[in-house]
């Protein structure tokens, strides 16, 4: 009997063949790298629970940005850490902020490096929730009001872009609007529009000291069982005035990027978030996995699923990589 006439094993048969057909590429274009920012003056102090990350202060960090943007990372997302929380989070769009102050020092040391700015107040409060506190529940509206001013306050410090990550209905149009009428009309908004209610996000929790000191976030994050419910949150914010939406975290939700890639024209992000990140390093410490192959094909799979854009604690040593 004849064999078939297709033999599948021809196009991956050498290395040059593999590279030839391959569908997927991962490019230092597609990373973001995360930093934490915190008071204080010539800190780099390692973050115990993700390995090889750092707590900066704003002097420090400009240096760790050139070396960003010297491996050809197009873009950082900053995440602060104030001096003092309140019930409000006031610190958040204070004029002198962690953040506001990095944004500053980072513009000067890496000038071509975009700078995104995580949009929320739960390293800010005291209570450790994404919003206020009103009758033992999270208020929406009022909410929307401190975030727009927080990203307004990242705009007039020179951020690029604002990340919105808090989940409340209807905060992008608050900031768009308060971007607009402040004339801050190049500043773009990128939306963690599908933020789930996850178990991966331990390790950063500790890393920005913004775990809830009551109850949960499952009123305003998203049930992970849920994926038309994250379809129609993506649809809004883009309505609202969102440039860039994101789903996070992106490994348990590489199905919910693929249907978002099917449905939006607009670019799409995904979080490698902390659970993942610290996930392969426990592996490959423990001798499990070899690091570097697992780590490429994480994001391989991130980028084949849809996504445009990739926030990743690995992209310093993905770039090194590729």
């Amino acid at each position: 009997m004849a064999f078939p006439k297709i033999r599948m094993r021809r196009l991956r048969s050498t290395s040059a063949m593999r590279r030839l057909v391959r569908q997927t590429s991962l490019s230092i274009d597609d990373l973001v790298y995360p930093l934490f920012v915190r008071d204080g003056q010539r800190l780099k102090e390692p973050i115990k629970s993700m390995t090889d990350c750092f707590h900066f202060s704003p002097d420090t960090v400009a240096a760790e940005a050139a070396e960003v943007a010297s491996l050809g990372i197009p873009a950082v997302l900053l995440f602060g850490l104030p001096g003092k929380k309140d019930e409000t989070g006031s610190e958040a769009w204070a004029e002198a902020g962690v953040v506001q102050r990095s944004i500053k020092e980072i513009k000067k040391a890496a000038t071509e490096l975009l700078v995104i700015t995580d949009v929320c107040l739960c390293a800010y409060t005291e209570h450790g929730h994404c919003g206020m506190i009103k009758d033992g529940k999270i208020d929406n509206d009022s909410t929307c009001e401190l975030l727009a001013k927080m990203a307004l306050s990242h705009a007039q410090a020179g951020a690029d872009i604002v990340a919105p990550s808090d989940m409340m209905d209807g905060r992008v149009s608050y900031i768009r609007q308060t971007l607009e009428q402040n004339g801050f009309h190049g500043t773009a908004i990128m939306s963690y529009a599908a933020k789930f209610a996850s178990a991966f996000y331990g390790p950063f929790r500790d890393a920005v000291e913004s775990a809830p000191s009551f109850g949960d976030r499952k009123s305003y994050q998203m049930d992970p069982a849920n994926s038309d419910q994250a379809m129609a949150e993506i649809a809004l914010d883009i309505e609202e005035g969102a440039d860039i939406v994101m789903v996070k975290p992106a490994l348990p939700y590489l199905d919910i990027i693929c249907r978002a890639r099917q449905r939006f024209d607009c670019p799409i992000a995904a979080y490698n978030v902390s659970g993942e990140y610290m996930m392969l390093n426990s592996a490959a410490q423990a001798g499990l996995l070899d690091k570097g192959p697992a780590m490429l094909e994480m994001l391989t799979a991130i980028k084949r699923a849809g996504a445009d854009i990739i926030i990743s604690y690995f992209a310093k040593d993905v770039a090194k990589r590729i």
